[in-house]
């Protein structure tokens, strides 16, 4: 097996007994880039191949730092990184390069990452199709005609195609479930809290979108996790991390209870066959011991919806106030960035508060849920890959969309709440797409959501059984 082969897990453990050296590992990589990105365009801002060996060179001999010490890391392009170009996916930061790292990048520096890179994302992670003007569109390695989801596009692509043996993104409406689902990989939501941001902006209000790790095994999504997570005395309301792979190696899905809620009651449309191979994925799960059990939906989907575009909206307009009121900057906005600006703009206080009341009742009504299901499934998505050419889709089997993210409305659920939130993959559709669903549990149940991924990771191996050939 080529290094680039390899998990990051089984690299790293390599490394550390010295059976290979990070420059080898580099090396391995920056060929495998050069081979498929051409194709697939996940990977962005690539550093310039000599310094980077001289970085891995450097790695060859020093202490290891951590666990990700000698690999090579493509981060998102939501999150700055010091000295290396940051744009966020628009025009108005094309030749931003910060001054300093965000402390998620902070971390995985300190762990030992080479970052050779970043990877593409939807212009400002708006939309779950990776795609904007400084570098286009990332395409799906298992049809190049089709997207990669978002906005941890790049990074669900990059890791498919074996271009970087593990993945950061970041996730608010689906950005680590949903390329994952479309690329045939693992997307970790951590409950939120768990992986703090920086202390910068509003940091009490803020509480919908999270930042986690993706990878093709999930003992690298735990690894990962574990560089990631801990709390930042500057943020608020902190998560106590845990250790995520201790659990794994007992992993065991004998004896779980399992809520399957489908398409929330006909709520949430479909396309053909993505409900099938979910419920298939399930009579594994069940044939493993498991008490699955289709229930009603929980709460109305209709006041999720209401709540969760109430509350983004509001965190978008204020947070992007100074561009939008800039004519020159807000004139080189996506329509969809200026819509959630400008839908913010309007709201009263008396409908945020009503949001929020929403969001308190649905978070109380799970809980009382989680003392029945140990997890609640749902799809990752409810579309296949869709046409890179597209901006969004437009309909569901007939079902208009009325907002640029609709179309992703299965994912609110945990979203809304914070709750941990896995998806794997669950195979492939006759139309040769992969898909996935999301395995999520109570706040708090990380160790135990990626315990469950384990065990349908030892069981099935998709990203192992069927990777892509984009380079064919």
């Amino acid at each position: 097996m080529a290094l680039w082969e390899q998990s990051a897990s089984d690299l790293s453990r390599m490394i550390a007994r010295r059976k290979v050296a990070p420059s080898e590992v580099m090396a391995a990589h920056l060929s495998r880039i050069a081979a498929v990105n051409p194709a697939v365009n996940a990977v962005v801002s690539l550093r310039e191949t000599d310094a980077l060996m001289a970085e891995a060179k450097a790695a060859d001999d020093a202490p290891p730092k951590g666990w990700l010490h000698g690999l090579p890391l493509a981060v998102k392009d939501l999150c700055a990184t010091k000295g290396l170009r940051t744009t966020w996916g628009s025009p108005l930061f094309a030749g931003h390069v910060p001054q300093a790292d965000d402390l998620l990048a902070a971390r995985m520096r300190a762990a030992g990452a080479i970052f050779i890179g970043k990877t593409n994302t939807p212009e400002w992670g708006h939309g779950s199709h990776s795609f904007n003007p400084v570098f286009g569109a990332t395409r799906n390695p298992y049809d190049l005609t089709r997207t990669a989801g978002g906005s941890s596009g790049g990074a669900a692509a990059a890791l498919a195609t074996r271009m970087v043996p593990v993945a950061d993104g970041s996730d608010m409406m689906g950005s680590l479930r949903n390329p994952a689902g479309f690329c045939n990989v693992y997307g970790f939501r951590p409950s939120w809290g768990l992986v703090p941001g920086d202390a910068e902006g509003d940091t009490f209000l803020a509480t919908l979108a999270t930042e986690g790790p993706m990878g093709r095994t999930v003992e690298d999504v735990a690894r990962l996790l574990q560089v990631q997570a801990g709390p930042n005395a500057q943020v608020p309301f902190p998560m106590p991390a845990q250790d995520y792979v201790a659990g794994l190696e007992r992993a065991s899905l004998h004896g779980k209870r399992i809520a399957w809620l489908a398409d929330w009651g006909g709520a949430y449309a479909m396309e053909p066959g993505i409900l099938p191979l979910c419920e298939a994925a399930l009579q594994m799960i069940a044939d493993q011991g498991a008490e699955v059990e289709a229930i009603a939906p929980p709460f109305p989907a209709e006041k999720l919806w209401q709540a969760w575009t109430t509350l983004r909206a509001m965190l978008n307009a204020g947070r992007m106030k100074p561009l939008y009121d800039d004519p020159a900057k807000r004139a080189q906005l996506k329509p969809e960035t200026l819509w959630e600006i400008e839908q913010g703009q309007h709201l009263t206080a008396q409908a945020v508060f009503e949001a929020s009341t929403i969001r308190s009742r649905y978070y109380a009504h799970m809980a009382r849920l989680f003392t029945r299901f140990d997890a609640i499934v749902l799809p990752t998505a409810q579309v296949w890959p869709f046409p890179v050419g597209w901006r969004w889709p437009q309909e569901i089997n007939g079902h208009p969309m009325d907002t640029y993210h609709r179309w992703m409305e299965v994912v609110i659920p945990a979203s809304l709440i914070g709750l941990p939130a896995l998806s794997v993959p669950v195979g492939f559709g006759a139309n040769g797409l992969p898909m996935g669903m999301q395995i999520a549990g109570p706040v708090g149940a990380d160790a135990a959501i990626l315990a469950m991924g384990q065990a349908w990771h030892t069981m099935t191996d998709w990203p192992g059984k069927r990777p892509p050939q984009p380079e064919d």
